[in-house]
């Protein structure tokens, strides 16, 4: 998966945080701190953290926030595909 892609899929899950309201202050503000660690880590090619904290976060709202508990979890895939 090239760079422009995992952009894209970040988006996604941009886009699905922005529609899920009910998630609470702390777990947003987690996700978007991983976020920008991704956005970061893009550039640098490094994002083993982040991907962790994402697969702990896709754990906890799956039974709340099964979309976004996917776009979580296709993201952590992705990074791993591309060597992140």
């Amino acid at each position: 998966m090239n760079e422009e892609s995992l952009r894209e899929l970040l988006a996604r899950v941009h886009e699905r945080l922005g529609h899920a309201h009910s998630v609470d202050a702390d777990s947003r503000r987690l996700l978007v701190t991983v976020m920008d660690d991704i956005q970061r880590a893009l550039g640098e090619g490094s994002a083993s953290g982040a991907a962790l904290r994402l697969e702990t976060l896709a754990a906890r709202f799956e039974a709340e926030h099964p979309l976004l508990a996917q776009g979580l979890r296709q993201l952590v895939d992705a990074l791993g595909k591309a060597g992140i």
